[in-house]
């Protein structure tokens, strides 16, 4: 039995692409949340076929896209309505990132005294109002990640961040949100979003990130 030559890589993705087209188009009376799981599971399967060669890379390709969705539902929006009216003017950032995450970037000046990792008291009204429903609400899931400014070495910094993400996350667990469903991390002055050669670089780039995602429900 002779087995046929894979098909070039521009003619597989063509086709790909245009499995995808017609699954989408084909989806006008479904949810939001069984677009966004059938999008990953064919965005999945065209990594499978740019990258493998066989069914069962396309396969797994699909599964990972699938598993890995998040979706914008009502709740997301009315959550992220809720926090720019609990934020405003306070200098917090609230954005909904390309995956679909919910994304508070919370300035040094309310959140954190340089060089410290315990809570200061303008940041605790903005985590009660980010606490409140969560406990309804068990497919969210939260990330918070701590940063700090040039200004130390990483052996301090790197430490100072993480303990930063840690003091958000057990106020969060005061409130009343499960340890289990917060993931923290720290990456130090590795991702600045302003110059740390002014002050006021610096002091945006001391900050924490908090996420909110809600996974696709099957």
């Amino acid at each position: 039995m002779m087995l046929s030559a894979p098909l070039p890589l521009p003619t597989r993705l063509g086709l790909v692409l245009c499995a995808l087209a017609l699954a989408l188009t084909g989806c006008a009376t479904a949810t939001p949340e069984q677009k966004s799981a059938g999008t990953g599971a064919l965005i999945g399967a065209v990594a499978g076929q740019i990258l493998g060669r066989d069914t069962r890379s396309t396969a797994i390709g699909a599964g990972l896209g699938a598993l890995g969705g998040y979706v914008w539902s009502r709740n997301m929006e009315e959550k992220k309505r809720v926090m720019e009216a609990a934020t405003a003017g306070t200098g917090t950032v609230i954005t909904q990132t390309s995956d679909n995450q919910l994304q508070l970037s919370i300035p040094s000046d309310i959140s954190f005294a340089t060089g410290r990792d315990d809570i200061q008291p303008q940041l605790r009204p903005i985590l009660n109002q980010f606490a409140q429903g969560l406990g309804q609400q068990p497919q969210m899931e939260v990330s918070i990640v701590g940063h700090t400014d040039s200004t130390g070495s990483d052996a301090i910094n790197d430490p100072l961040s993480v303990n930063r993400a840690q003091s958000a996350r057990d106020y969060l667990v005061s409130r009343g949100v499960s340890s289990s469903r917060i993931r923290i991390d720290g990456r130090g002055a590795r991702e600045p979003i302003a110059d740390n050669a002014t002050e006021a670089g610096r002091a945006r780039n001391r900050r924490i990130d908090i996420f909110l995602a809600e996974r696709v429900q099957r």
